[in-house]
């Protein structure tokens, strides 16, 4: 290209630039605002003041399990003297119980019943009880790790259909889905370890949509697997999150944990750099994000230093749920608490002041 044609085209480029620029003054000046005047962006506020938590009751120990039911009480299941707790959504104090019948709480559901299921991977079983903490059935042999039809090895959730059948993610010493009936007949397993389609390298979370299709966390793969009930893969999303949490709400799927990386990276396993909730449609579009700052706990996430998080910073987001109003609630393993967070889609006017 000639000089001539590059100064042609420089003058050219020059001219247009003015005239978007002017284009843009002539909007200001003509009093366009530059924000969305109806706000098009779902905030979330966390509650401070939520849960208020008795004196007696324990207020240490993970935050791993989470539900809401049909009453928009939350339950919690978390590491501690007090494994089950449970509280309504202005965060008023129901009940408790669980006391020394756990030693590795992990996840908790609610089926259809309202009956409560846990998996707890250090005793290698999935229970179901009662909402007052009557044990009704047992999957799995306490105490023994195994991998055949009676035994798991350290499961870590459960999904139930609204015909009783129970599929358990055995995740974490195990690479597979195990599928009972109601009554805990063992179906069949499917998966295996491995980082193909259809494989686990550690099926961490799940849950099953109106769709009938399980939704599998498939964590330290940074994937969410989708199958029917017969084992067969439909589809995976994958390069969005590390998935530590599942919930579902119609074709809402809300995801917890943190963005991808590498599970193991010259010999370490790298920390959180951030928190991450994401809701899919069941299509697989992300439909909203927003984001929990990180807080700070010390050196040591096994000795954590809670007492340096300010609201509304997490740790270790591992478990989510929403309730009718939209609420959501996150459970923070390393943070060792639990927070409402509610959705905002219009804030007062800013005050002025007055002469």
């Amino acid at each position: 290209m000639s000089r001539l044609n590059v100064q042609s085209l420089c003058g050219r480029l020059i001219a247009i630039t003015t005239v978007l620029f002017s284009l843009g003054a002539e909007a200001h000046a003509a009093g366009y605002p530059g924000y969305a005047v109806d706000p098009t962006v779902v905030e979330y506020d966390v509650d401070p003041d939520w849960p208020r938590r008795p004196d007696h009751v324990s207020g240490v120990g993970w935050v791993s399990g989470l539900a809401v039911d049909k009453h928009d009480q939350v339950w919690l299941f978390r590491k501690s003297d007090d494994p089950v707790q449970v509280y309504t959504a202005e965060g008023d104090f129901v009940r408790t119980w669980g006391k020394g019948q756990f030693s590795q709480p992990h996840q908790l559901r609610i089926d259809h019943d309202g009956n409560i299921w846990v998996a707890d991977f250090g005793l290698h079983i999935v229970q179901k009880f009662t909402p007052e903490g009557q044990l009704l059935q047992t999957l799995g042999v306490r105490g023994e790790a195994g991998e055949d039809q009676t035994h798991f090895n350290m499961p870590t959730d459960m999904a139930v259909a609204s015909n009783g059948d129970v599929f358990v993610t055995d995740g974490y010493g195990n690479r597979r889905i195990v599928h009972f009936d109601k009554e805990g007949n063992f179906i069949k397993a499917w998966g295996g370890s491995g980082s193909g389609a259809g494989k686990f390298v550690l099926p961490h979370a799940i849950v099953l949509g109106n769709d009938e299709r399980l939704y599998i966390a498939d964590r330290n793969s940074g994937r969410i697997q989708i199958f029917n009930q017969d084992g067969e893969l439909l589809d995976q999303w994958s390069q969005i999150i590390m998935p530590w949490g599942l919930s579902i709400d119609g074709d809402n799927l809300w995801v917890c944990g943190s963005s991808p990386h590498w599970w193991l990276r010259d010999g370490a396993y790298p920390e959180y750099k951030d928190q991450l909730l994401i809701r899919f449609g069941t299509d697989g579009r992300v439909r909203q994000l927003w984001t929990i700052p990180l807080g700070d706990i010390g050196p040591d996430k096994n000795a954590p230093d809670t007492s340096r998080l300010a609201p509304g910073e997490a740790v270790g987001v591992h478990c989510i749920d929403v309730d009718s109003q939209g609420h959501l609630y996150v459970g923070d393993i390393y943070g060792e608490h639990a927070m409402k967070l509610k959705p905002i889609t219009n804030r007062p006017a800013p005050q002025t002041a007055k002469d």
